[in-house]
């Protein structure tokens, strides 16, 4: 019998080299790639580690130190993406390798992620390191994840992402017992039952008088809780006959490091409350998250899983699952990129696609401010770090952004032109904006009160006065207050998006107009009195802010303090002495009236001397 090699065609003579040669090659690849997946594996296993850190942060009552952790995991991401192409660069000579080697290490990446528990989030740390090396020419599918290539939908882990409890097999209470034995919480509750009760009767409150339980009635909780300030959230869904309820119930600590369950909140809206743009990431140890961000899409079916993964602090697979469903809403829309209604900027400018509920906003070249680019970058990096409390709006980063010519409408492109020429590139078909940010679209509070009818004005007065307390609350003072820097969100809410002032409130030093030393001290055009770069004059708000006399009756009926020195002076003091203040999430009509909540107002009684800067 002839051999396998025998009936092989004859080989060029430089065949051998050239087989040699590509062996080498893939070898190149598959150790590249292996690099790169080393830093993603690392960066989530501290990721991981931090979520775990909190837990026990929660359980020793150390609040502040929750809040650097969280502020801490913000940067990890970019300094394993910084370490992966500084050793790529070293060892291999990046930038010197081939087209061919580069679509190569692409195919042994997606062979490493056959069994990987997060390969949605591998793929984007991949597309950060290759686009730091490659040329924008190289950012298609060929050479990153355009696409995802390896699918999730079903991805699970052991021990699985959620438990189940069957309260017809045990009964009621004692499945809501196993619920609270099962999260693991190494400090005790207050009164148990008496919490379980509570929940009970809310439950019957919410299902109702007719309310019949299907045979697959179940509760459904996530293993792990999510952290955030000074709360924990049990996360969950009650099933049956189909059908999903979701709820969550925030436990908190009383002044002895017990925990007690602070309420139960049901619905869909109320569960987006928690995981609101304008609030802090929350810390969650995950195994699998593509399986966390399956049940809570269940709970939020109209929220988008890139606003669900960045709110779990995986901001950068946001801003990919972001981009990708831009990219897909573009080819199914034709409306024009335009100007955001609104009074411009003096620093930013701001353009939105209609069809969308985002705006994209970019720094100026001719700004009316005497302030940098830069400058007004590490603002936005301060709000990123910080504790947005419910109040300051999230954003997700980019550079070189392209955007269809044909999509922008020409008085945006000449404004584009006129006001940022510095930003753009022109490539033909499209034109590259260099950097901007990306949030939520909101309209602007000044807009709003034109609009409003009488009791949607008395609502949104004593909404902005309520936002710059819960920032105050948080040591950020607004800087600029005026109504066109906060927005009204479609839940009802002020939140505030200009933050080209913004400063900590405890480096403000707030101060009394001194009174007039002559009649013409009083009438003169300038001050009479010194004025340092950092002081404030709260006195001087109502001038600004209060020449509606309906809005000034309102506002003055539930914020007067705001214009009183001593009360910012007071909140100074607080923060100093390490006091963090309770800004809760929900409506406080919603909690449970136990001793506990009605002892925890908006004020907490366990200082730590470090203060509230990340």
């Amino acid at each position: 019998m002839r051999s396998v090699r025998a009936l092989q065609p004859a080989q060029p003579s430089d065949a051998q080299p050239e087989r040699r040669r590509a062996r080498r090659d893939v070898d190149v690849a598959d150790s590249i790639a292996r690099t790169i997946l080393a830093g993603f594996d690392r960066h989530y296993s501290r990721f991981r580690y931090h979520a775990q850190l909190a837990k026990g942060r929660y359980e020793a009552g150390d609040f502040h130190a929750i809040r650097r952790l969280a502020s801490e995991r913000i940067a990890f991401y970019d300094l394993r993406v910084r370490e992966a192409m500084e050793r790529l660069e070293n060892e291999f000579h990046a930038e010197d390798l081939s087209e061919t080697i580069w679509v190569q290490v692409k195919r042994q990446y997606v062979g490493l992620l056959r069994t990987h528990h997060q390969p949605e989030l591998a793929e984007t740390f991949f597309n950060s390191v290759c686009c730091k090396i490659l040329h924008r020419s190289y950012f298609h599918n060929d050479y990153i994840f355009v696409r995802p290539a390896t699918a999730t939908d079903y991805l699970e882990t052991d021990p699985v992402s959620y438990r189940s409890y069957y309260p017809l097999a045990r009964g009621w209470h004692e499945a809501m017992r196993q619920i609270f034995i099962d999260i693991g919480l190494a400090c005790p509750f207050v009164d148990i039952e008496r919490d379980i009760a509570l929940v009970e009767q809310a439950r019957i409150a919410e299902l109702g008088p007719d309310f019949v339980a299907a045979p697959d009635c179940q509760y459904q909780v996530l293993r792990s809780l999510f952290f955030r300030n000074k709360g924990a959230y049990l996360i969950g869904r009650f099933v049956n006959d189909g059908e999903i309820l979701p709820f969550a119930m925030p436990l908190l600590r009383n002044s002895q490091g017990r925990v007690y369950v602070d309420t139960i909140l049901f619905g869909p809206d109320l569960i987006e409350s928690l995981f609101n743009f304008s609030r802090a990431y929350f810390m969650v140890d995950m195994d699998v998250p593509s399986a966390y961000v399956r049940f809570l899409v269940s709970l939020m079916p109209t929220k988008p899983e890139a606003e669900l993964y960045t709110m779990l602090g995986l901001q950068k697979q946001g801003k990919t699952l972001f981009y990708r469903d831009l990219l897909s809403h573009l080819r199914h829309s034709h409306d024009k990129y335009v100007i955001a209604p609104g009074i411009k900027g003096l620093v930013m400018g701001v353009f939105t696609l209609p069809s969308t509920p985002y705006v994209f906003k970019f720094v100026k070249d001719k700004r009316g401010k005497d302030v940098t680019r830069e400058f007004v970058q590490s603002q936005y990096t301060l709000v990123k770090y910080h504790d947005r409390v419910g109040r300051m709006a999230d954003t997700w980063e980019y550079s070189k952004v392209p955007f269809p010519k044909a999509r922008l409408d020409p008085a945006l492109l000449a404004e584009l032109y006129e006001t940022a020429p510095s930003l753009l590139t022109d490539e033909g078909d499209s034109i590259v904006i260099e950097h901007l940010y990306i949030e939520r679209r909101m309209t602007p509070l000044n807009i709003h009160l034109d609009r409003a009818k009488p009791a949607e004005r008395e609502h949104a007065v004593i909404e902005y006065g309520d936002a710059i307390k819960d920032m105050v609350a948080a040591n950020i003072f607004p800087g600029d207050m005026l109504y066109k820097n906060f927005g009204m969100t479609r839940q009802g809410r002020v939140v505030f998006y200009d933050y080209d002032e913004v400063a900590y409130l405890t480096d403000c030093n707030f101060r009394r107009i001194p009174p007039p030393r002559t009649p013409e001290d009083e009438m003169a055009s300038e001050p009479w009195y010194p004025v340092a770069p950092n002081d404030i004059f709260p006195e001087e708000f109502g001038t600004f802010l209060l020449g509606n006399p309906e809005i000034r009756r309102i506002f003055l009926a539930h914020h007067a303090d705001l214009l009183d020195p001593a009360f910012w002076q007071e909140k100074q003091e607080r923060i100093r002495r390490g006091f963090l203040d309770d800004v809760f999430p929900y409506p406080a009509a919603l909690r449970f009236r136990h001793p506990e909540s009605e002892q925890r107002g908006r004020h907490s009684t366990t200082p730590t001397p470090d203060g509230d800067k990340p």
